[in-house]
Order: structure tokens, then C-alpha cells, then sequence
């Protein structure tokens, strides 16, 4: 996860809204499911969704009143605290 795009992610769906991540999620999900990709192509999807999931949870924190900053900060600190365990 690169938390530059995450952050580029979650300002797409302040100015849009997220309905559109979900289902560039669904697309690309339904994508991974196709036999003719390359295991090379299959990580680069994998690191494309968990961007857009872990996008989709800040931005549902920010939505819920945290500021930005602490909502990407307390995200990664999970994702790297759930990486550790």
C-alpha cells in the first residue's frame, strides 16, 4: 500500500463520491478471477485494490469527523500493526 495514493484516492471521492471506487473495485476483482494474467499482473491488481479498500476506510473515518492526516496516519499504524502480528 502507498499512502500517497490512498490519499490521491480519497480526495477523488471527496470531489465525486464513492461509489465510483466501488466499482472500479468490482471491475478489477472480476478482472483478477481471469485465467489469461500473469502472476506479475495479478500483484499489480492486488496493490491497485488494496490502495482502493484502504481509501475507501479513510475516507469513511474523515466522513466520520477525523481529520485527514489522522485518518491515513491511523490506517497505516493498523495496516503495519496487523503486518507485524
Amino acid at each position: 500500500m502507498k499512502l500517497p495514493v490512498i490519499k490521491h484516492i480519497v480526495e477523488f471521492v471527496d470531489q465525486n463520491d464513492e461509489d465510483w471506487v466501488i466499482e472500479t473495485i468490482e471491475l478489477l476483482e472480476h478482472l483478477a478471477d481471469s485465467p489469461a494474467l500473469k502472476d506479475e499482473e495479478l500483484d499489480v491488481l492486488g496493490e491497485l485494490l488494496s490502495n482502493l479498500y484502504g481509501a475507501l476506510e479513510v475516507s469513511k473515518e474523515v466522513k466520520n469527523g477525523t481529520p485527514q492526516k489522522e485518518a491515513l496516519n491511523g490506517f497505516m499504524k493498523r495496516v503495519m500493526g496487523s503486518i507485524d502480528s
